[in-house]
């Protein structure tokens, strides 16, 4: 059975933006650092399958329109590439937090395939800076890594820094 990460984008691979929290531009790109080396690490002497799972709030809105979306989005796969990391499969829930979707981390309604499937939940884990990455983890019957300067005490490990993320 495949072990899964199963990790958050902004304020996990990317920085998220301060200011309005949509990563919309090329200008606001800024990478998490030590990202792209211990990930490639990760991906080439660790035995998990990468999958990028992302909420980005109101995509396709005139809020945040997709053509504004997409640049970015597609810099930061191929950077990873260009490092040797490819994500299995990336799932991006478009829904407002009020919506309440299924969809929507904490929810698992884009993650059934991998409930159901041959896959080893219970030695996978959700990296993400939120307390929704930490709660999905649970609702996955996965392990948390919370990426904070905050102790989340229901993480198996917090951290602000990817070789420790590798380490562990």
């Amino acid at each position: 059975m495949k072990k899964v990460l199963f990790i958050d984008r902004d304020g996990t691979l990317v920085i998220e933006p301060p200011i309005d929290f949509q990563l919309d531009s090329l200008e606001k790109l800024q990478f998490y650092p030590g990202v792209f080396q211990y990930l490639a690490r990760i991906a080439t002497e660790l035995d998990f399958e990468l999958v990028m799972v992302t909420n980005q709030d109101g995509l396709g809105t005139t809020s945040f329109p997709e053509e504004t979306f997409w640049p970015a989005q597609n810099k930061i796969i191929e950077a990873f590439e260009n490092e040797g990391v490819r994500f299995s499969e990336i799932l991006i829930d478009k829904s407002f937090p009020e919506e309440n979707a299924p969809t929507r981390k904490p929810g698992t309604a884009l993650l059934t395939h991998y409930i159901k499937g041959n896959y080893d939940l219970e030695n996978s884990y959700v990296i993400g800076d939120r307390n929704t990455d930490v709660q999905l983890a649970k609702n996955l019957g996965c392990k948390a890594i919370f990426i904070g300067i905050d102790i989340n005490p229901e993480a198996t490990l917090t951290t602000t820094s990817w070789k420790e993320i590798f380490t562990f």
